[in-house]
């Protein structure tokens, strides 16, 4: 969400969620996240969950500002194109990256065991994915067309931490499948995206 606000160059302010007190968990908080998760964003009391939804809502709403990372839903081509490439990364790379995170990187947090095996069941069905993904970007270069779009941005998170386990499981810049690689080093050197990753 904080990287497509930054891309709109719109003010935002974070608000910390004790987790160690299960504070998401709390009556206020699930008043406005019915499932105790994050995030949720109060907009002058229009409150809104769930990331994916919020980027698109912030995208839409400030359309004329900073960079455009969402077609027009009037171009009704483009915008499929769009929700085409937002359902490829739902299905096809978090689905599947989503049980490495939880047992690799979030059970560690939680004073859980890690559970490589697994982690390591995902690695050949990511890099079948990142086949199609390869197909896609060698016509392209986004996942959209030729404009970067929030569907690309929302690999970012994931992603970064995938990279960061090392090994087999950097498989994002894995020069066995270039663009991919060139797709991976671009979104990832955006501003936004580093303003974000420095705890802007």
């Amino acid at each position: 969400v904080a990287v497509v606000c930054k891309e709109k160059g719109i003010p935002y302010e974070i608000k910390e969620i004790d987790f160690a007190v299960a504070e998401h968990k709390s009556p206020p908080h699930l008043e406005k996240q019915p499932f105790g998760q994050i995030p949720y964003i109060d907009d002058d009391g229009f409150i809104l969950f769930e990331s994916r939804a919020i980027g698109r809502y912030v995208a839409l709403k400030y359309a004329d500002h900073g960079n455009s990372v969402i077609p027009s839903p009037s171009d009704l081509k483009a915008f499929s194109l769009f929700e085409q490439a937002a359902s490829v990364e739902l299905n096809d790379f978090e689905a599947i990256v989503s049980p490495i995170m939880h047992t690799m990187v979030f059970n560690p947090m939680k004073g859980l065991p890690k559970e490589p095996e697994v982690a390591e069941k995902q690695i050949p069905i990511i890099a079948d994915k990142l086949g199609g993904y390869e197909r896609i970007l060698s016509k392209q270069k986004y996942l959209a067309g030729d404009n970067v779009t929030i569907a690309d941005l929302f690999h970012l998170p994931h992603g970064t931490l995938l990279e960061g386990l090392g090994g087999d499981y950097k498989l994002l810049s894995d020069p066995s499948r270039p663009n991919v690689a060139r797709w991976w080093e671009d979104i990832t050197s955006r501003d936004s995206w580093k303003a974000v990753a420095q705890g802007a």
